[in-house]
This record gives structure tokens, C-alpha cells and sequence, in this order.
């Protein structure tokens, strides 16, 4: 007989993996900027940067499928339903599929009105058209790769996501300098992207069948490779509650931007590095939250109420060590980290003193999606978003716009520490006192 290993043990293994996913992701983007940059010039990062709005809308709604799709699959793991399985990831590709392939027919054919309507100057309008017309024609692949890799970790897999992630960021490094250098212009990522896509699904698909792995792509699941309108209200009823957030907080960062704009030059830039800087403190509470969705879906799935706790428990504390830490850590040499972005002492000077103001808020950030993720991975969304969505309207964006006035800069900036606190009251308040309370069923 097997002796179970501690809970903290298992949340870690499946933990890191998930973070260096995520740093994965994350790199490639930096890094092909770098090459559009250094290898095109300033106008090339500027074409592709005209995409963004496009592509995090996308991206929200995409991160917002899979999140719901993981849950249902974490639960049907831990009921041991394989079938149910791929019943859901079956359903989630078919719609991930039908709305990429719309968005992309469209949005190839009217790449260039849609870059005119997020006012593309005119110097830009053609290349940023190109750029975008192979993004959303190629959209398809890359929808199919995010949700795949998704819905592996739902049963617990956090392993096989990362090496896929690790070859196609490995594949697109390779390929997008090569593009360049053979003059397929400012296309040259989206092309790098698309081919590495495509290679790391033929090769994850193989990996999974030979795996015999509870996603491999087989009979079973391509027969439902269909839409299941009750599953998909599943999906949607927990992932469309977690995409709104996530374009309510991009919203509110646009109005903070504005405020930061009006202080000048000196403020944005500080702005960009200090939002560098907590980006990666923030990235590790998510990566937590996520990870208490999926391990806690998977305890829900199998009924175990004290599991789940645990697990909640279990992300409290890797918050304050593993957040917290990074969180010490950047404090002990500010001017140091914050001088990869900045080389201008008096923009890095201001940038310090920011970064004392705000950074500090990402550990009661990381606590308060912790409590969030811990209810989704009961199929509970709706309540954490709203509790979330009031915190910014009501709390954070009029705190901003007071305290600017009445102390400058830093008022802004201290609008993250009283809207983080305040989630973290809500969202622990509403678990604590309501939703734990309740019995907690599986859906479907």
C-alpha cells in the first residue's frame, strides 16, 4: 500500500511546471519583439503593437473557454468519468474551432478597416493589415493549441503542456529570425507562430496516443468533436464570467494609463517598468489560483470537501512564501531589477518610489484569487467576478482619480493596494460566509 504524499507536494509538482509554462509563453513574445526591433526597426514594433487590443480581446475570451472547459474536466477526472472527458474537450474544440475559424475568415478579409478602426497611423496602416490578416487567418492553430494545453493540465498533467510549450517556443525562436533574414517582412512572427503551432500539435497528438493519455486524440473523442449545447453552457456559465473580468481589468489599466499620461513622459516610462516588474509577482499568484482550480475541480469531482480545503490552504500558503518571497526579494535591490527596463536615473528614481507604493499588493492580489479559484473549481464564477468587477468600478478607478489629485503620482499607484486588499475582504468574506457553507455538487 502506497503512502499519499503530503498535499503541498503534490500542489509544487504540479506548480512548477505550470509556471514555467506560463514564463514559456511569455518569453516567446518578448523575444520575437526584440528581433522585430532590433532586426526591422521601431516602426515594425509599432505595426505589431497595433494588434494587441485585438489579440488580448481574443486571447481573454480563448483563456476564458479553457478555464471552464479545465474545470469540468478536472471534475470528471476526479469522478473518474473518462468518457465525460471527452465529451467536454470534444465540445470545447468544436467551438474553439468554429468561432477562430469565423473570426479568422472575417478578420483576414477585413484586416485592414479593422486597423484603421483602432486609429493605425497612416505610416504603419500597411504593414500592421499584413501582420494582422496572417494573426487572425492562422488563429485556428493557435486556438487549438491553447485549449489543448489547457485541458491536459485538467487531468492533472501539468508536465506534457509544458515540453509542448517548450518545442513550439523553441520552433518560433528558430523560425522568426530565419523569416526575417529571407524577407518575409513583418509577418515573419505570425508565420514563425502558425508553423510552430501546427508542428507541436502534430507531435502532441502523436505523444498523447502512444501515452494513451486521457486527451490523445482518438475515435472517442473526435465523435465528439461536436457542439453539446449543455455542455457548452457549462463551459461558458464558468469561463465567460472569468473573460469579462479579464477585459474589465484591461479597461480599468487603460484608464489608469490616461492618469499616469497626464504626469508626462517621465511617468509612462516608469509606468511600463514597474508594471514589468509586478507583472511577474501578479503571474505567480495567477499561476497559484489556477493550479487551486484545477487540483481543487479535481476534489470536487471526487467528493472530497476536506480535500478541497486543504488545497485552498495549501494556495494561501505558497502565496505568502512563493509571491511574498519574490515580492521581499525584488525590495532588497529595486534599482537593480528595475534597471533592466530603465536607464535613466531620474525616470528610475521615480520608478523606485512607485514600486514601494505598489508592489507589496500582489501577495493580498494572490490571496484573493486564491479564494476565486478555489470556487470556479466548484463551477462557481459568476459571484467572484462581480465581487471582483465592483472592486475596480467602485473601489480602485474613483480611489486613482482622488488621490492623484490630492497627492500626485503616487495617488494613483496607491489605488493597487487598496483595490487588491479590498478584493482579497471580499472574495475571503464571501467564501467564509457563504459559499463554504454550501454543498458543493459536480457538474455533470
Amino acid at each position: 500500500m502506497s503512502i499519499p504524499k503530503p498535499l503541498w507536494q503534490t500542489f509544487l509538482r504540479f506548480l512548477a511546471p505550470l509556471m514555467l509554462s506560463n514564463a514559456l509563453q511569455s518569453l516567446f513574445g518578448t523575444v520575437s519583439n526584440v528581433y522585430l526591433g532590433q532586426m526591422m526597426g521601431v516602426d515594425a514594433l509599432a505595426a505589431v503593437s497595433t494588434f494587441f487590443p485585438v489579440f488580448f480581446f481574443l486571447f481573454a475570451f480563448v483563456m476564458g473557454l479553457s478555464t471552464g472547459a479545465t474545470v469540468l474536466i478536472g471534475q470528471a477526472f476526479g469522478a473518474g468519468k473518462h468518457d465525460r472527458i471527452k465529451m467536454v474537450a470534444g465540445t470545447t474544440l468544436a467551438v474553439g474551432l468554429l468561432l477562430s475559424i469565423s473570426v479568422g475568415l472575417v478578420g483576414g478579409l477585413l484586416s485592414r478597416q479593422l486597423m484603421m478602426a483602432l486609429a493605425t497611423p497612416a505610416d504603419i496602416l500597411g504593414p500592421a493589415s499584413a501582420y494582422a490578416r496572417v494573426m487572425l487567418l492562422t488563429m485556428p492553430l493557435g486556438f487549438t493549441f491553447l485549449l489543448m494545453t489547457a485541458m491536459i493540465r485538467g487531468v492533472g498533467d501539468a508536465v506534457t503542456p509544458l515540453l509542448a510549450l517548450a518545442l513550439s517556443t523553441a520552433i518560433g525562436l528558430i523560425l522568426t529570425p530565419m523569416l526575417i533574414h529571407l524577407d518575409i517582412g513583418i509577418t515573419s512572427p505570425a508565420w514563425a507562430a502558425a508553423i510552430s503551432n501546427a508542428v507541436t500539435l502534430n507531435v502532441l497528438g502523436a505523444y498523447l496516443a502512444r501515452k494513451k493519455h486521457a486527451l490523445a486524440p482518438d475515435a472517442a473523442l473526435l465523435r465528439h468533436v461536436r457542439l453539446n449545447r449543455a455542455v457548452i453552457g457549462q463551459i461558458l456559465g464558468i469561463g465567460l464570467p472569468s473573460a469579462i473580468g479579464m477585459v474589465v481589468m484591461a479597461i480599468a489599466e487603460l484608464v489608469l494609463l490616461g492618469l499616469v499620461n497626464g504626469f508626462g513622459s517621465d511617468a509612462t516610462a516608469a509606468y511600463g517598468a514597474v508594471n514589468q516588474v509586478m507583472g511577474y509577482t501578479q503571474f505567480t499568484a495567477m499561476s497559484i489560483s489556477i493550479a487551486v482550480s484545477i487540483l481543487g475541480a479535481q476534489a470536487v469531482g471526487g467528493g472530497d470537501r476536506a480535500r478541497l480545503d486543504g488545497i485552498v490552504r495549501t494556495g494561501l500558503a505558497f502565496n505568502l512564501v512563493l509571491t511574498g518571497g519574490l515580492v521581499a526579494l525584488i525590495y532588497m535591490v529595486p534599482r537593480a531589477v528595475l534597471g533592466i527596463f530603465i536607464t535613466d536615473g531620474a525616470v528610475l528614481d521615480l520608478a523606485k518610489g512607485l514600486l514601494f507604493v505598489a508592489l507589496w499588493s500582489s501577495v493580498p492580489f494572490g490571496l484573493a484569487t486564491t479564494f476565486s479559484g478555489a470556487m470556479r473549481a466548484a463551477g462557481v464564477a459568476l459571484t467572484p467576478m462581480l465581487l471582483s468587477i465592483f472592486a475596480i468600478v467602485a473601489i480602485e478607478l474613483p480611489s486613482a482619480v482622488i488621490l492623484s489629485r490630492a497627492i500626485g503620482l503616487k495617488g494613483v499607484w496607491a489605488a493597487y493596494p487598496i483595490v487588491f486588499c479590498t478584493m482579497f475582504l471580499l472574495q475571503m468574506g464571501y467564501y467564509l460566509l457563504v459559499w463554504r457553507k454550501r454543498a458543493i455538487r459536480r457538474l455533470g
